[in-house]
This record gives C-alpha cells, sequence and structure tokens, in this order.
C-alpha cells in the first residue's frame, strides 16, 4: 500500500506485471472515503473530464482496442473503481443482455469485488466475485483474449476473498485463437 494525499490506497499484487496498453495511468486508485472522487472533486484525477464513451468492440478485434487493454492495465494495477468505468462504458455500448455485455459485467464485478475486498467489506466482496464467476461460467473458456476457463478455475479456488490472491488477467495478445473456443 502507499500513501496519497488523501490516505492509503491499494498497491498492485504483482508491479512487474506487463503492461498492455500505452495509456498512463490516473494520478491515484481511488478509494470511496479515502480519496477525492475522480470526477466530482475538483481535486479528482479526472475532475472536468467527460466519462470515457467506448464503442462497440467485436470480440475478435479486442487487441486493436487501447481502451480495452488500458482496461485490463487498470484491473492488474489495482486501479479497480478505474477499471470499472471503463469496463462499463464497454458494457453499455454493446449492451447488457448481449454474451460480450455480460463478459463485461463479469469484469466489472471482479474488479468491483477486489475494491470491497480492499475496503474491508467482506459481505460485498464475496457477493461480487460470487455473481463475476457465475457470469464467467457462462462463457466461452477462451474470450477477448483472456482464457476464462483458467480465470473461473483460479476464481473458484479461493475460499474468501484475500488481496494477496488478486487473480491478475494475462492477455493472450500474440494468439491466434479466436476469441469464441
Amino acid at each position: 500500500m502507499r500513501m496519497t494525499v488523501a490516505g492509503i490506497e491499494p498497491s498492485p499484487a504483482n508491479p512487474d506485471w506487463p503492461r498492455y496498453s500505452s495509456s498512463p495511468f490516473p494520478a491515484y486508485r481511488f478509494v470511496p472515503g479515502n480519496s477525492p472522487h475522480p470526477r466530482r472533486h475538483p481535486d479528482g484525477h479526472s475532475y472536468g473530464q467527460f466519462e470515457p464513451k467506448s464503442e462497440t468492440l467485436h470480440p475478435d478485434a479486442w487487441s486493436e482496442s487501447d481502451a480495452y487493454r488500458f482496461g485490463i492495465d487498470l484491473y492488474n494495477f489495482a486501479y479497480w473503481w478505474e477499471c470499472h468505468e471503463v469496463f462499463e462504458g464497454f458494457w453499455h455500448a454493446v449492451g447488457p443482455k448481449t454474451e460480450q455485455g455480460q463478459y463485461f459485467q463479469a469484469l466489472i464485478h471482479l474488479a468491483a469485488g477486489n475494491l470491497k475486498c480492499y475496503m474491508k467489506n467482506d459481505i460485498a466482496a464475496r457477493s461480487l466475485l460470487r455473481k463475476s464467476l457465475r457470469r464467467f461460467a457462462e462463457l466461452p473458456d477462451y474470450y477477448m483474449g483472456i482464457d476464462l476457463a483458467e480465470l473461473r478455475n483460479r476464481l473458484g479456488k479461493a475460499p474468501t476473498p484475500d488481496l494477496s490472491d488478486t487473480v491478475l488477467l494475462t492477455l493472450q495478445c500474440a494468439s491466434n485463437r479466436s476469441p469464441r473456443t
């Protein structure tokens, strides 16, 4: 954990994890109650900026989307609230009832679950992580660059949320696999 002007913020599980985008990280990781709200507070890292609007993203074209890859980076480096915002934009763009919408909702739940775990809200964390796992279970084993079979396996083994056991997301950028297999 590191200190910020407002308090303590989470640290990434592995600070040496590879980056998938070139987008710079925000000035701090937002934690409700610990730091200024990114959009609403004048000291927020995104104050005055428009909410990110995402275009629809075909599952086969995930590697071409810097915004998608940046969302993965945000998650892996413990910017869970910010990650949620990026994936929520995609979720709205593709529609919540679509397969892709279910995928983005699962990622949103996963990020929010980690944030709640950090905030010591175990009941909410467990609920969100279970919802994430259920949504991932409805999807193919490999989807949008992520081996969901392995992710489901790792998420399912965690008896309770523990920040030291944050499941990092590995994108298979060089893979020729179809996201539907």
